[in-house]
C-alpha cells in the first residue's frame, strides 16, 4: 500500500514524492508488486534487497494502477477480489462458493488494470490526438476571426474611401454649377444695372424738361415762348428694355439603388463553406500493432510529401563565405530577411548577411547550439554562466525568456511547428531535455526511458523533426538520441561501424536527420569520422554526404534554410567560413 503521504501529494499543487518513510525525494519510478512510488534511490535499494528483488519497478508513467479496497455488502469482512465471468460482477471468495458455484472467476486487480489501461488509452487520445487537434481547429477559427475582421475593416475602409471620393467628385461638380450659376447672375446683373443706368438718365431728361417748360410759363417775352414751345415742344419717347429671362434648375433625378450602384455592393459568394480540415487520428494500439519495417515503410510514405525532391547523387557547392568576429563557426541559426546567426565555443555571436558582410555582435557565454530564431524572427540563446534563457527582439533589445534553476542550459532549438522551445540542460552527471510554451512556460521534461535508464549524458545541440520527433546530438554519448513529441525514446544512432562523434544535428522537409562529425583526439579510425551522415526519421543510416575524396572539411554546425540549401559551419580554429550546398534535388 501507498503511504498516506503519498496520497496527500497527489493533487495539481504538488509534486509526487517517494512512497518510502522518512524520504522526500521526487518520485519517478514504481514498484507494482508492492504498489509503492519510488524514487531514484529507494529503487536501488528495492531492487537489491532479497525480499523485493524480483518485483516489477518501472517509471510511475506506466504504473498497474492498484485495485480499491472495497467490503462485500453481503460479507462486510470480506474484500471483493474476484470477477464472475459468467455473471460480470465483481464478488469475494464467500460469495464465490455460496452464490457462484461452478463459475469461472478471474482475479478483480488484473481486470482492473486491464480497464485502467484502456482508461489511460482513451486519455492518451484525448491528450495527444482529440484536445490538439481540437486546440488547432480552435486556433484555426480565432485565426479565421481575425482574418475576417481584417477584410471587414478593408471593406469598410473602401467604401467610406469610396464614399469620401463621391463626395469629392459631388462637391467638386456642386462648385462648377454654383460657379456656372453666378456667371448667369452676373451677366444678368449687369443687363438690368445698363436699363436702371437708361432709366434713370432719361427722368432726369423728363425733369429737365419739366422746369424747362415751368420756365417758358413765367416768361414775359411772348415773341421767344412762341418760338421755344414750337421748337420743344417734341418729347423724347420712353426707352424700350426687355425684362431678362432667368434660368430654369432642373433638379436631376437619383435614387437610392443609383448611389448603391456608385458606391459599389456587398455580397457574400453563393458558395458551400469547405469543412475545416481534421488529421485522422493514428493511435498508438495500431502503430504497436504494424510491424516495425511496414511501420517504417509508412512513415517513409508519409514523409514523401514532395516527390519531386530527392537526395542528390552528388552535392554541389553553392556559395561560400566568412563569417567575421568569431574563431570558427560551431552553430548556425538562420534569421529573417536572409541573415544568419554564427557563433563559436568562446562566446563570440555574430550576426551576418548572406555575403558574410556583419550586422551585430554579442559577447555570450555559450559554447555549442546554444542559440536559434523562433517562428517571429527573435534570436534566443542560453547564458550557461547565469543559467538563463535570453531574447534578443527585432529592435536589438534584450529580455528575459527564463531561468533555468540548479540546470545548467547548453542546446537550444525553437520549434518550427508550434513555436515550443526545446532546451538540452545538465546538472552534474545528469542531463535532461525540457520543453516551454512561447511565453516561457514550462511543460514538459525528458530524462528517462520506458526502463527507467538515463536518455542524455551531454545534449550539445537539438532539433525538432517534421513528425515532433526531438533530435539530439550527445556528445558523451556519442548518439543521436531521439524521442517522440511525448517523451518516448525512439532510438539512437551511434554511427556506422567506427567512432562516431555527433555535432551539429538538422533535420529538412523530408524528414532527413542531418548530423556533422568531426575528428577526436585518441579515434584511431579514420574512415566515416568528418563528414554529414543523413538518416531516415527512423534512424535508418542513408549516406553520408561527401565521398572520402572530398572529406576536407570538419563539419560541426549544420542548418538547411526555406529552399533546400544545407548550411556547413567549419570546426577547425581561425577557419570562418560557411559553404551552402545543393544537396536535394
Amino acid at each position: 500500500m501507498a503511504s498516506s503521504k503519498f496520497h496527500a501529494q497527489l493533487t495539481p499543487q504538488h509534486y509526487l514524492v517517494c512512497g518510502t518513510d522518512d524520504c522526500e525525494n521526487n518520485c519517478q519510478f514504481y514498484c507494482n508488486d508492492c504498489h509503492q512510488p519510488l524514487c531514484e534511490q529507494c529503487r536501488d535499494e528495492h531492487q537489491k534487497s532479497p525480499d523485493t528483488k524480483n518485483h516489477e519497478v518501472v517509471p510511475y508513467q506506466q504504473r498497474q494502477r492498484q485495485l480499491p479496497e472495497v467490503k462485500c455488502q453481503t460479507h462486510v469482512n470480506k474484500d471483493i477480489d474476484m470477477l464472475c465471468e459468467q455473471c460480470q460482477v465483481p464478488v469475494c471468495s464467500k460469495c464465490a462458493t455460496k452464490d457462484h458455484a461452478g463459475h469461472t472467476f478471474k482475479d478483480l486487480e488484473t481486470v482492473y488494470a486491464e480497464k485502467c489501461a484502456i482508461c489511460l488509452d482513451e486519455i492518451n487520445k484525448i491528450e495527444e490526438y482529440f484536445l490538439p487537434t481540437s486546440q488547432d481547429l480552435l486556433k484555426s477559427i480565432k485565426k479565421d476571426s481575425t482574418e475576417i475582421k481584417k477584410i471587414m475593416d478593408d471593406i469598410r475602409a473602401s467604401m467610406k474611401a469610396k464614399a469620401e471620393s463621391l463626395k469629392r467628385m459631388v462637391d467638386t461638380v456642386t462648385s462648377q454649377k454654383i460657379e456656372q450659376v453666378n456667371e448667369i447672375e452676373k451677366s444678368l446683373q449687369e443687363l438690368l444695372k445698363s436699363q436702371d443706368k437708361k432709366y434713370n438718365g432719361y427722368i432726369s431728361y423728363l425733369h429737365e424738361l419739366v422746369k424747362k417748360f415751368y420756365g417758358y410759363l413765367s416768361s414775359k417775352d411772348i415773341k421767344t415762348l412762341l418760338s421755344e414751345i414750337i421748337r420743344n415742344l417734341k418729347i423724347d419717347p420712353i426707352p424700350e428694355t426687355v425684362k431678362p429671362v432667368p434660368p430654369v434648375f432642373t433638379a436631376g433625378q437619383y435614387s437610392k439603388e443609383d448611389v448603391t450602384k456608385l458606391l459599389g455592393r456587398v455580397t457574400v459568394p453563393d458558395t458551400k463553406p469547405e469543412n475545416r480540415k481534421i488529421k485522422p487520428m493514428e493511435t498508438a494500439a495500431s502503430t504497436q500493432s504494424k510491424p516495425r519495417g511496414k511501420q517504417r515503410k509508412q512513415d517513409r510514405e508519409k514523409s514523401d510529401t514532395k516527390p519531386t525532391l530527392s537526395l542528390c547523387s552528388s552535392v554541389t557547392m553553392v556559395r561560400e563565405y566568412t563569417v567575421p568576429g568569431v574563431g570558427s563557426v560551431c552553430h548556425i541559426s538562420l534569421g529573417k530577411s536572409g541573415t544568419v546567426w554564427g557563433s563559436d565555443n568562446h562566446g563570440n555571436l555574430v550576426q551576418t548577411d548572406l555575403e558574410g558582410n556583419q550586422l551585430q555582435k554579442i559577447r555570450t557565454h555559450g559554447e555549442n547550439g546554444y542559440h536559434t530564431v523562433t517562428q517571429d524572427g527573435e534570436l534566443i540563446y542560453t547564458d550557461r554562466e547565469n543559467k538563463v534563457i535570453n531574447r534578443i527582439k527585432q529592435d536589438k533589445t534584450t529580455t528575459e525568456f527564463n531561468k533555468t534553476g540548479d540546470w545548467i542550459p547548453i542546446s537550444i532549438h525553437s520549434s518550427h511547428i508550434n513555436g515550443h522551445v526545446l532546451v538540452g540542460m545538465v546538472k552534474g552527471r545528469e542531463a535532461k531535455v525540457t520543453r516551454y510554451n512561447k511565453t516561457g512556460e514550462e511543460i514538459q521534461n525528458v530524462q528517462w526511458d520506458s526502463k527507467g535508464q538515463e536518455l542524455y549524458s551531454n545534449p550539445r545541440y537539438i532539433t525538432e523533426n517534421i513528425n515532433g520527433d526531438v533530435c539530439t546530438s550527445d556528445f558523451d554519448k556519442k548518439a543521436v538520441v531521439v524521442v517522440n513529441k511525448s517523451g518516448q525514446h525512439r532510438f539512437s544512432y551511434t554511427g556506422q561501424g567506427s567512432k562516431f562523434l555527433p555535432y551539429g544535428i538538422c533535420t529538412d522537409l523530408l524528414g532527413h536527420i542531418l548530423v556533422g562529425s568531426v575528428p577526436c583526439i585518441g579515434f584511431s579510425e579514420l574512415v566515416n569520422r568528418n563528414n554529414v551522415y543523413i538518416l531516415d526519421q527512423d534512424g535508418q543510416f542513408l549516406s553520408t554526404l561527401f565521398t572520402q575524396k572530398q572529406v576536407e572539411s570538419h563539419p560541426c554546425s549544420l542548418c538547411v534554410d526555406d529552399e533546400n540549401n544545407l548550411y556547413i559551419g567549419e570546426y577547425m580554429f581561425l577557419d570562418t567560413t560557411v559553404a551552402v550546398y545543393k544537396y536535394l534535388q
